[in-house]
């Protein structure tokens, strides 16, 4: 049976006047039903890109040069702007970072909602209205007939975050792509939101993206990792196993620079130097200068490569044992 989403070679790149920065580039990923992957890598390793081009939100002078992005059988790239149209807000929504790119400060609550359910669906207003009602229940919000009433202004940071994870869920999407969707938030309502998302994929059987920087989020939430580096997967595997015995120094320094179960007082292990510039990547592996194991060998780029008897892939010439040596 195939999977929901597969994306095969994928590359993004944005062509400016000081040359063209390779924002993702042959990218290859995978994402099941009821399935939920996190993505994670440092700022401006091409996490959120990868989430705009599977939309199709990709402005110039970026562009989606090469690859295949398969919905449900669909390709995503050749369909175009058309075909995007009809899937996104409906079978595929995304969250972003900040809910007010979701929400319009001018129309209350109820209108917003309203408006994105007949968009996509021939209903009538009170049937929407129901609908929008149920979609802020689902999501923890208490008085939802007074919620939908008001105006986006009226609600708290994390209010807001849940009325545009309501939006995200009205019409039951297929895949949802959440773009650091509780950053800006307290720990106490992160942490309700992450449980009222897994919920809500478990029970739906909707497919989750969930990019993020922050492993120690995501490792209690997703199915699997996908790591990036400079707009390359460099490790993918179930969740438990590449947080246990990770395979390539980048993600071991991620791990290692978690506070989570250190020894108070004790200093946090840190990844030298810098990501590089994706307007000049370094030749090889592009982790080569900042990677403790580099030698000669690792001025040739490796391959995302299968680790024999398990169900996860690495990219790295010296990757680690699997027990974490």
């Amino acid at each position: 049976m195939s999977k929901l989403l597969e994306i095969t070679d994928l590359s993004t790149h944005f062509f400016t006047r000081d040359g063209v920065a390779r924002a993702i580039d042959n990218v290859s990923l995978s994402v099941d039903r009821g399935e939920i992957l996190g993505l994670v890598g440092e700022s401006g390793s091409g996490k959120s890109v990868t989430g705009f081009s599977i939309l199709g939100l990709v402005d110039p002078p970026g562009r989606v040069v090469s690859g295949q992005i398969l919905f449900d059988g669909q390709d995503l790239v050749k369909g175009g702007e058309r075909l995007m149209r009809s899937l996104r807000g409906r079978r595929i929504a995304m969250i972003f970072q900040d809910p007010m790119m979701t929400l319009n400060p001018v129309l209350r609550i109820d209108t917003q909602m309203v408006e994105t359910v007949l968009a996509h669906e021939k209903v009538s207003r009170s049937k929407a209205l129901e609908r929008s009602r149920e979609a802020l229940v689902a999501v923890g919000i208490s008085a939802p007939d007074e919620r939908l009433q008001s105006y986006p202004h009226q609600f708290s940071g994390g209010m807001r975050q849940r009325v545009a994870i309501a939006i995200a869920l009205l019409h039951k999407p297929d895949l949802i792509i959440a773009d650091e969707p509780t950053t800006a938030l307290d720990v106490t309502i992160q942490a309700q939101i992450l449980s009222e998302v897994q919920q809500l994929c478990a029970n739906s059987g909707t497919a989750l993206i969930w990019i993020t920087h922050d492993l120690a989020v995501v490792s209690g939430l997703a199915d699997r990792l996908a790591v990036m580096y400079a707009g390359r997967i460099i490790e993918e595997g179930p969740t438990a196993d590449l947080i246990s015995a990770p395979m390539h120094p980048y993600t071991k320094g991620l791990i290692e620079s978690v506070p989570k179960g250190k020894q108070h007082g004790a200093l946090l292990t840190q990844i030298k130097g810098m990501t590089p510039s994706l307007l000049k990547l370094p030749s090889g592996c592009k982790f080569n200068p900042r990677c403790p194991r580099a030698d000669a060998a690792c001025q040739t780029e490796p391959d995302l490569d299968p680790v024999i008897g398990t169900d996860r892939h690495v990219r790295c010439i010296h990757p680690h044992a699997e027990a974490g040596a």
